[in-house]
């Protein structure tokens, strides 16, 4: 069926999704591929509006190492099965077919070489293909199940803004709460509530830190500065890129340490990272005696952020605002300084929210949920798909690889 072509009363389909996004659409395509009579509604005005933002609108659309690791959940196992099932090189070999070019960025990271619009068209041609109706611009307004309407058969009743539809199964791949702005809600975590399923406390995640006023005062004009580190929170570290702005740090690794953070936590940064930090400060105190620090930060840093870094606080006073010479600095000052170059300590007072955020942590609980089929083990032909569910992914396609995996294992049961 053409996309938006007038529906007739009384509709009855197989199966509705509920979301267009990559989950859903990747679960209508491989239902229709079953041969199943397939609806895709979503309230948005455009398919797969985050698809086509994702990677600064190249769309990161998988990762070449995803694997369970990769993945935060209240349980760790429940990912395992559909990653396997449905892999990175699965979906590659889609994006092969449809002859899309593509190049790889660092840490495995897939991007479209074009526009993110190549992946979401990929997408509607292949439920246009298996027959799969998309309409947009369609709110829900009551999902109910057959049983308790006492009407005979199992399945469902869906109120919506285009009328009465009903259904065998249903798939919630409504996405999380990130984006605001376009459109995201927490329909799905409602309806997961109405059909009996607990949610695991849901936070912003991959998401910019805010630093309190006192340290903005001091960094807020290196706001576009960033360096390679390493940021470690809560036992997790990630090497890469560090971006300082006007409200607190952000770039990759600050994104990614965001989804082990909570509130009160410290982050701690390794501003040179792959480097024996103990050794380069006697190396230079041995062969530069009468190089200012500052002199020698700047060199692996950038001069603006050294800096930045000899005037704030403890090395503020060990090294004198950077200006004392190397042979000025004892040995037990430079096993100072190593520490805190090492293990240099940030408080954020906060994220900047869902309106910034990439994903919702937490979701739907896996409990009750079949990790082969997607089913609700509480009601029968109700199905929960992507980020909606209690699965977070890190930085990187890893949520992408999730929503294709997880929308193709729910998409052979509906």
């Amino acid at each position: 069926m053409p996309l938006n072509q007038p529906l007739q009363p009384a509709l009855q389909y197989d199966v509705v999704i509920i979301g267009a996004g990559a989950s859903g659409l990747m679960c209508a395509l491989t239902a229709g591929e079953r041969g199943r009579k397939v609806l895709v509604i979503d309230h948005a005005n455009k398919i797969g509006k985050k698809i086509l933002i994702s990677g600064g609108g190249r769309c990161n659309y998988t990762n070449m190492y995803a694997e369970p690791s990769n993945y935060l959940s209240g349980n760790p196992h429940f990912c395992k099965s559909a990653l396997a099932r449905y892999t990175q090189w699965d979906f590659q070999a889609l994006v092969d077919k449809h002859n899309i070019p593509w190049h790889e960025k660092a840490l495995g990271q897939l991007f479209c070489d074009n526009q993110s619009r190549d992946i979401v068209d990929l997408l509607v041609e292949e439920c246009r293909q298996m027959g799969v109706a998309i309409r947009l611009k369609t709110g829900l307004e009551h999902l109910t199940s057959l049983e308790l309407l006492n009407v005979q058969g199992q399945g469902y009743r869906l109120q919506t803004s285009l009328g009465e539809i009903t259904c065998e199964s249903v798939v919630v791949a409504t996405g999380g709460l990130s984006f605001p702005t376009m459109g995201a809600t927490g329909m799905g975590y409602e309806l997961a509530e109405q059909f009996g399923h607990s949610l695991v406390e849901r936070h912003p995640a991959l998401v910019p830190l805010i630093m309190p006023k006192s340290w903005l005062q001091h960094f807020v004009e290196l706001s576009g500065v960033s360096a390679e580190v390493i940021a470690t929170c809560n036992g997790q570290s990630f090497r890469e890129n560090l971006l300082i702005t006007h409200r607190g740090v952000s770039g990759p690794a600050m994104l990614q340490v965001s989804s082990y953070w909570q509130q009160n936590d410290t982050v701690s940064i390794n501003w040179l990272p792959g480097r024996n930090i103990e050794g380069w400060l006697r190396e230079a105190f041995e062969e530069r005696p009468k190089a200012a620090f500052k002199t020698i930060l700047s060199e692996p840093l950038t001069k603006r952020l050294a800096q930045a870094l000899c005037e704030y606080g403890e090395m503020k006073e060990l090294t004198d605002s950077g200006l004392k010479v190397m042979n000025q600095l004892s040995a037990k000052d430079r096993q100072q300084l190593t520490g805190l170059l090492e293990s240099w300590e940030l408080k954020p007072s906060g994220t900047e929210g869902y309106k910034k955020a990439e994903v919702t942590l937490g979701g739907v609980a896996t409990d009750n949920i079949s990790s082969k089929s997607f089913e609700s083990q509480k009601q029968s032909g109700l199905f929960f798909v992507g980020e909606v569910l209690d699965v977070t992914g890190h930085l990187g396609g890893f949520n992408f690889q999730w929503a294709w995996a997880s929308g193709y294992c729910a998409g052979l049961y509906v």
